[in-house]
């Protein structure tokens, strides 16, 4: 049986609730056990993550962190930054809200190990049509 925490924090994006509900969906989706912590942050705090952990400039949309425990459950951090969520929601004309909750989706798929190639693949990926799947349940 999934079970699962999550801890939000942040002054903005989704509400706390909405948080744990996506968290716990996807947890019960793969039938995992996992706390995860889901963090927005702004632009700079953001981009200064990218770069310490992924060499990259500029803030990116979402970041994932995970320790597998020795009880097969996870511990996770999400980092999703609404500010770049904003920017895409308008390029694919699309809510706020949406964005945000595939990025919580994408973050927690990734904390529970999935993962994606870079590039053109990305989208017609496993995990990708996972994530949809998702995101169309939670509307």
């Amino acid at each position: 049986m999934a079970s699962g925490t999550a801890m939000v924090s942040g002054a903005y994006g989704l509400p706390p609730r909405d948080v744990e509900t996506i968290v716990s969906a996807v947890l019960a989706h793969d039938a995992r056990d996992a706390a995860v912590s889901v963090t927005f942050l702004g632009l700079t705090a953001m981009a200064r993550l990218h770069e310490a952990h992924k060499h990259r400039s500029g803030p990116t949309d979402v970041l994932s962190f995970s320790l597998p425990q020795p009880d097969g459950s996870m511990l996770g951090d999400i980092y999703v930054c609404p500010g770049v969520a904003a920017r895409e929601a308008r390029r694919r004309g699309i809510t706020r809200r949406e964005e945000l909750v595939r990025l919580v989706v994408h973050g927690t798929l990734h904390v529970l190990g999935h993962d994606h190639p870079e590039g053109t693949g990305r989208e017609a990926s496993e995990m990708w049509r996972r994530q949809e799947l998702l995101v169309e349940s939670l509307g």
